[in-house]
């Protein structure tokens, strides 16, 4: 009867633990996350220029051979190839611990142990039996014990618990691949645009070189009209002075060449030394540019999703910590040679095996498993919360370069038509001034402005370039070029 209720006890602890088993097993619910719009504002077309690979959209020659370098030698893409192997070693170690552990030992001890204790009187009654031959008795005071063999310990992963791990770490993995894919599109990205600020400095450089050769000529030519009576030395200084300042902007722009060059090298991954480039007035931009559709956005752009494969891994790991607190059955096993003297530990007598199973599950002071699973839920929101904002900064940069190139491609034919009627204005005060119909301080001032309006323009045609770079980067294009 004893036995009877002992074993329907057995049997009602089982039945709780697996229905409650049952239950932690279910799936984790995790909230939805934002919905993307069919379109981007102002945007119908649906070939977008992410789809083209990076050569496609840059044709600059020396461009292409310098983004082909930063993609070999770049140090955070190296960095980025290391990060991926770190996290393929996280796979292995989750799906080896799938199987059983199985090492080998070699082991020795002993022990004295007390007269009056269980161990000490039956140990000193056994060696007076006449059944046990002299390799047999036992070692007297200290008892020595001799292990060689094989022990082996595994988890049998009933629940699902330690598949969740390995789930985790491969959508980890893939998440660090999708980082690296982020870094070549950024690469790609920064190494154009630190182009096209070298390219745009050096056409800046030879605007300036330009104004202060027409500087020197009417510092001459305000001389000459000092000498002959029809200017003072006022205008002469007031000459002098502009040409000195735009050989101040020539030192200055010459300075920020250096500095762009530094910077290119090192996104190169080598030392200083000088980049050779193309004319920014030979560059050509395309004609028609489009974003495309924001679902195949949302699948090229690689920070999206390595959010979302991040958010499936805390997922994933929000799953094991729940099951957690599911009974876990381990199943243990040792083989090998067990002897209290060395001298008969490879005796085929003394070989030991042995194999046991149990089924524990935590049931009083469970504060750890419960502050693991709060964490692994308030990690699983954040990833969501990433996932969400990652979305919309997407958009939001996507919508702003789209912006930003219409504008700028308006300020270009703006700023063009403004040079052109200051060059011509130069020219006229130039001549008005000869006649005695302006003040040198006009001819001053128109000299000032046109020189202003072509920085401007060289700027604004270099931003025209940077809205492109950006806009491509935002769509996730650049990282399907095989490395």
């Amino acid at each position: 009867m004893r036995r009877f209720k002992k074993f329907v006890t057995l049997l009602s602890i089982t039945f709780l633990l697996l229905a409650t088993g049952c239950k932690l097993a279910q799936p984790v619910v995790q909230h939805a996350a934002v919905t993307a719009p069919n379109a981007f504002q102002d945007e119908t077309d649906s070939i977008g220029i992410a789809s083209l690979k990076w050569r496609s959209l840059f044709t600059d020659p020396k461009l292409s051979a310098l983004i082909d370098t930063a993609l070999r030698n770049n140090l955070d893409l190296k960095i980025a190839a290391q990060r991926i192997e770190m996290a393929r070693s996280g796979v292995q170690f989750a799906q080896g611990a799938l199987f059983p552990n199985v090492g080998a030992e070699i082991s020795g001890g002993g022990r004295k142990f007390g007269d009056y204790t269980m161990d000490g009187v039956g140990n000193y009654d056994t060696n007076f039996s006449e059944n046990l031959n002299s390799d047999r008795k036992l070692p007297a005071p200290f008892l020595p014990d001799y292990f060689v063999g094989l022990r082996s310990s595994w988890e049998i992963d009933i629940w699902g618990k330690l598949k969740a791990r390995k789930k985790a770490a491969y959508n980890r993995l893939l998440a660090t691949d999708k980082a690296r894919h982020a870094i070549i599109t950024g690469l790609i990205a920064q190494v154009a645009s630190e182009y096209y600020r070298l390219v745009a400095l050096d056409n800046e450089l030879a605007i300036i070189r330009k104004n202060i050769v027409l500087q020197e000529s009417a510092v001459e030519t305000i001389k000459i009209q000092k000498e002959g009576g029809r200017a003072n030395e006022l205008a002469v200084r007031q000459f002098l002075a502009q040409l000195i300042n735009t050989r101040g902007l020539e030192v200055e722009t010459q300075q920020k060449i250096i500095a762009v060059e530094n910077g290119l090298n090192m996104l190169l991954g080598r030392f200083p030394q000088t980049i050779s480039r193309i004319n920014l007035t030979e560059q050509t931009f395309p004609q028609h540019i489009s974003a495309g559709i924001p679902a195949n956005m949302l699948k090229r752009r690689p920070d999206v999703r390595q959010a979302q494969l991040e958010l499936q891994a805390f997922y994933s790991e929000q799953q094991s910590a729940q099951l957690a607190f599911l009974p876990s059955l381990n199943i243990t096993a040792l083989l090998g040679f067990n002897s209290f003297k060395s001298n008969l530990l490879f005796s085929p007598a003394s070989i030991a095996y042995g194999a046991a199973a149990g089924l524990a599950a935590p049931l009083i002071n469970r504060k750890a498993l419960k502050a693991n699973q709060k964490r692994a839920e308030a990690e699983s929101q954040a990833a969501l919360y990433n996932y969400n904002k990652t979305i919309l900064t997407g958009f939001q940069e996507v919508s702003t370069s789209l912006k930003r190139l219409e504008n700028t491609r308006k300020i270009l034919g703006l700023k063009a038509n403004e040079v052109e009627v200051l060059q011509q204005g130069v020219s006229i005060s130039k001549d008005l001034f000869l006649t005695g119909y302006a003040s040198y301080l006009e001819v001053i001032l128109a000299q000032r402005n046109v020189l202003d309006a072509e920085l401007t323009l060289t700027e604004v045609t270099r931003n025209q370039f940077l809205a492109l770079i950006e806009l491509y980067r935002a769509l996730g294009g650049g990282w399907e070029q095989d490395l």
